[in-house]
């Protein structure tokens, strides 16, 4: 006779595999993530560094407080937005696409990155004075912020310096507004992160709005990972009055590696329907972040890895295939930081692609095995990549 239990054992085999092949996956990210930055890492360090170029981050966020020295947030969630601003200086010898975290605290400014300043902001309409002194400071035509949305499995520090770099490596000069939302910075806390990326939906409906509503002429969208989720489902949810506001204001989004169901992706798309301009999607096959997730997902490929390109862009995409590029991180998850380098120059080359690409390309037309070559910003040498693009025809609606 066969008993209840015995009915229950490949039950209980199929989970037990399950979980050993996510174990295994997990082991396999943890032994690249030792000594990971947290409390009291932004330290305020005043050692002189003159060749170390400061960027002036701005923060909303929906992480709790954290009384800590030096430390400002942790990952728990709050239900009020908080505001603050913080200063990171980028050393001389920095490498393009890295962040080079500081061996002890407060760490040598010419070799690390390091906190110059930091602080609460008191409210949201302290947070939009700021935002409008700065925009007023820049001239007429260069009154841009740039927002950026991070990923699952970040803590506050590590959202902070990858903006940081990013905003470095591009040498954008506009206003830099990080959106960081309560994760915990734990591979075990997936489903705590994606649950607070969810509770942040209507925070970051806010926080785009109230930018829209400053002096602001053009308005980039950075998302990673599960960031992406965050924003899509916060666009499917606006207000329509937000959406025509922000639709007038935000003139590029960039999804970096998005760690959406591509079934829930085609629904979410159709739900907004097809976008005035292309949107772009950086995706890379070799991703071990997103495989860990498309596991836990029941098998359901992730849109950063997903297989078909040329879907991706038959949906309103331009698509940045980065599966090629040697990563300077081991999981795969971060190559999108390594293009910031190229940003003014990619952005034109792709602005002018999907022009031609509905002019006079067929559809779904490869661009090239890469960009060819660019000249990086931060380093004033050539840069060639492999990567490759694909558009289908488009009209686009240029930005500035």
């Amino acid at each position: 006779m066969i008993t209840s239990a015995g009915h229950d054992r490949p039950c209980v085999y199929a989970q037990q595999a399950f979980l050993a092949g996510v174990l295994v996956l997990t082991l396999m990210l943890l032994s690249a993530c030792g000594g990971r930055p947290d409390a009291g890492v932004l330290v305020l360090n005043t050692e002189p560094s003159p060749d170390a170029q400061v960027s002036d981050i701005l923060i909303a966020t929906t992480r709790k407080r954290d009384e800590r020295p030096d430390t400002y947030f942790n990952g728990e969630r709050s239900p009020a937005l908080s505001f603050a601003e913080a200063s990171i200086s980028v050393p001389p010898s920095h490498v393009p696409g890295a962040i080079e975290w500081p061996d002890s605290l407060p760490g040598d400014p010419e070799k690390a990155f390091v906190a110059r300043g930091a602080g609460y902001i008191a409210d949201k309409a302290a947070f939009k004075a700021k935002i409008n002194a700065r925009l007023a400071a820049l001239p007429k035509g260069e009154r841009n912020i740039l927002v950026f949305i991070h990923g699952y499995n970040t803590r506050f520090p590590e959202a902070l310096y990858r903006f940081t770099q990013i905003v470095h490596d591009s040498q954008f000069k506009g206003v830099p507004v990080m959106f960081t939302w309560a994760s915990r910075g734990k591979l075990q806390d997936y489903v705590y992160d994606l649950n607070s990326a969810a509770v942040a939906r209507s925070a970051l409906e806010e926080t785009l709005a109230g930018l829209a509503g400053t002096r602001v002429e053009h308005i980039t969208v950075l998302a990673h990972s599960m960031g992406n989720w965050l924003l899509m489902e916060t666009a499917v949810q606006a207000r329509p009055e937000n959406r025509r506001l922000l639709s007038t204001r935000i003139d590029e989004v960039v999804l970096a590696a998005p760690d959406i169901d591509i079934d829930l992706f085609k629904a979410q798309l159709k739900k907004l329907g097809k976008p005035s301009r292309p949107f772009t999607v950086i995706v890379s096959r070799d991703d071990k972040a997103l495989r860990i997730s498309r596991t836990i997902a029941g098998g359901k490929e992730r849109v950063g890895a997903y297989s078909d390109d040329q879907e991706l862009a038959e949906l309103g995409a331009i698509v940045i295939d980065v599966t090629e590029l040697d990563s300077l991180d081991s999981t795969n998850h971060s190559k999108f930081a390594q293009l910031a380098q190229l940003r003014p120059e990619m952005r034109r080359a792709l602005s002018q692609s999907a022009v031609a690409s509905s002019a006079d390309q067929n559809r779904g037309a490869n661009l090239g095995n890469d960009l060819g070559s660019f000249v990086g910003n931060t380093t004033g040498a050539v840069v060639s990549l492999p990567i490759k693009v694909i558009t289908a025809p488009f009209t686009y609606a240029g930005g500035g």
